[in-house]
């Protein structure tokens, strides 16, 4: 059985099947701020959603991070770190991009069990 949660008008942000939670890519609300506050952002984003589909972050199987200036990855990393318990530390991927949009610098999906 599929489950989609939270539509929008080109996606839905949440998708379950068969207790896998598929979380689409997720951007920062303001963009004023650097890679560790839209990283924070992100992460909290993720908590509402998670949580809407019945699990939360220590479920996560698997995230792809995609940033546009992989120097300042120690900025997201922070982040991460602070948002996850090191047990709970997902299978990752942290890809460069060149563009995600006007002031966007980091754009993240995850995979989590139900």
């Amino acid at each position: 059985m599929t489950e989609r949660h939270i539509q929008t008008p080109i996606m839905h942000r949440v998708v379950v099947h068969n207790d896998l939670v598929f979380v689409g890519g997720t951007v920062a609300d303001d963009l004023s701020v650097g890679l560790e506050g839209q990283t924070e952002q992100i992460l909290a984003k993720f908590d509402q959603y998670l949580s809407a589909a019945g699990t939360d972050k220590s479920r996560l199987l698997s995230a792809t991070i995609f940033l546009t200036d992989l120097n300042l990855k120690p900025e997201m990393d922070a982040a991460w770190k602070r948002w996850l318990a090191p047990k709970d530390f997902p299978a990752r991927a942290t890809v460069g991009v060149a563009d995600l949009g006007e002031d966007t610098l980091v754009e993240i999906m995850i995979t989590a069990a139900r």
